[in-house]
């Protein structure tokens, strides 16, 4: 069996996945761009994490030659070299690269080392196969650790490893994880051996859990024919309604009987897809509008994180503002925009803290959807500037949230699907900005933003220009759709 510690842990998801992912690799759904960054943001921190183990050699990887990787680590190892960086290991076809082993006189220390902030299940599954591979070849290990990122870190002049990484010993949980491997290896390799017959295991839970499975596609849309919208949307995945729902048979929400029990929000909206009805609540609606008062500045902020904060006073992952677009709606319906974008690789927090203050006075309606995130990380930047921190603060008690009359149900659309989510209120209430969007160059969404921005740095002058302007306009049509859909809602009460 030729086999791997990412097979395994794909395999402890969803057998399936593992069959797949052998035999029909075609059919999963490729890594988006945001996957991509995480995974390029993994790499960096395996690399700086091994600076917590100095003075070791790393095996450099081979994929046309393991037993080679293997030989070097073996060799290492007799030579009494401290830490190895990719140890390579292999038993009956098992190959498993450890990210940093260490070689004591009392036996071996593995580390392994993820860019998350905390220990995930998986993670002892992972650490778990590669104990295994090591204790079947006879060695002797000791403790097993996972190397993580502390995103309660704050970085100081100078980057800190010791306190930005935790090390946590979990010798425990995987040693006991042990009894369950070659079962679970016996089970896997009679999926495996069988390659004619894919394995018919059910939809479930585990299709998200612990990530979205990359054949969730082929799975759920190509094989089961489920809908876009359907009784998954309207009870949670893993739910009991759920699944006492799939094993009736039942998918399409047309099906739900009348008096299936349900909660009055779920039953609203059965009822409206079974009618293709749009209800509205004008009454609530005139009441959220007549909160606000004009003029009405559209709010929306980009922000992107850092797994190793390269600026005094971040934390990891920490959502770092880059860039604002700002639409002024005044009540004659004339609009103005005013926009900022940081220049790339230097922290411009303040510089977009001041241009927000100019912009934005301290009495007037500010709007965004989904408030909590532009609220945060304005109190973010009160609390990090004091001489700024009284007029950003009062732009904060002003922030309302066009999200309210669809949260809440004033405003519901089969079109809508079930979500208050921007992306689906977006086009079932403005379906014209939905193309506005796909003509967009480069840049189509907030992930592609957050993604683009850090490296800009590493790009030609024409393409950092070419994205800059990308990141604008993509910005602008986020506030421009605020206004669109506001003006929707003042629309539907005057009718």
């Amino acid at each position: 069996m030729n086999f791997s510690k990412s097979l395994y842990t794909k395999a402890i998801q969803c057998p399936k996945a593992l069959w797949l992912k052998k035999y029909k690799k075609e059919i999963l759904t490729p890594p988006d761009a945001t996957a991509l960054a995480r995974f390029e943001t993994g790499n960096v921190v395996g690399e700086l994490a091994c600076k917590l183990f100095p003075n070791g050699r790393e095996v450099i990887y081979n994929p046309d030659d393991f037993n080679s990787m293997v030989e070097t680590t073996k060799q290492w190892m007799d030579d009494g070299l401290e830490y190895i960086y990719e140890a390579t290991f292999i038993y009956e076809g098992i190959l498993v690269l450890v990210d940093v082993l260490k070689i004591t006189p009392n036996g071996l220390e593995i580390y392994e080392v993820k860019s998350s902030s905390s220990v995930k299940d998986i993670y002892l599954h992972d650490v778990s196969i590669q104990l295994y591979v090591l204790k079947q070849l006879g060695h002797s290990v000791i403790r097993s650790n996972v190397v993580h990122i502390d995103n309660s870190y704050v970085r100081g002049d100078e980057l800190d490893l010791n306190e930005l990484f935790k090390i946590v010993d979990v010798s425990d949980e995987v040693n006991a994880l042990q009894v369950e491997i070659p079962k679970r290896l016996e089970e896997f390799e009679i999926y495996l051996a069988d390659r004619d017959n894919e394995p018919d295991i059910d939809i479930g839970s585990h299709c998200n859990k612990p990530y979205e499975c990359d054949a969730k596609e082929y799975c759920w849309r190509v094989q089961r024919k489920i809908p876009e919208y359907s009784m998954f949307n309207i009870f949670n995945l893993g739910s009991k309604k759920q699944i006492e729902l799939y094993e009736q048979g039942i998918v399409n929400i047309e099906d739900i009987s009348d008096d299936y029990p349900v909660t009055a929000i779920q039953k609203q909206k059965v009822q409206n897809w079974k009618e293709q009805a749009t209800y509205i609540d004008k009454e609530k609606i005139k009441d959220f509008l007549d909160t606000l008062s004009y003029p009405i500045y559209h709010l929306d902020f980009e922000t992107f994180q850092q797994a190793i904060p390269e600026w005094k006073g971040i934390s990891p992952y920490q959502q770092i503002p880059f860039q604002y677009s700002l639409h002024i709606e005044h009540e004659d319906g004339r609009l103005e925009h005013k926009e900022f974008l940081a220049i790339d690789g230097i922290d411009l927090r303040f510089e977009l803290a001041k241009k927000l203050v100019k912009d934005i006075p301290t009495d007037v309606t500010v709007l965004a959807y989904y408030m909590s995130f532009e609220k945060g990380v304005i109190e973010n930047l009160a609390k990090l500037y004091d001489e700024l921190s009284s007029h950003l603060r009062e732009i904060n008690e002003n922030v309302c949230d066009l999200i309210v009359p669809f949260k809440k149900q004033y405003y519901m659309t089969p079109l809508m699907k079930g979500s208050n989510s921007i992306k689906d209120v977006l086009p079932a209430l403005v379906p014209e900005m939905k193309q506005a969007y796909k003509d967009l160059v480069g840049i189509k969404n907030g992930g592609e933003a957050m993604n683009a921005f850090p490296k800009l740095s590493s790009m030609s002058p024409d393409e950092k220009e070419e994205t800059r302007n990308a990141l604008l306009e993509y910005c602008k049509l986020d506030t421009l759709a605020m206004v669109e859909v506001l003006k929707k809602l003042k629309e539907v009460v005057n009718d």
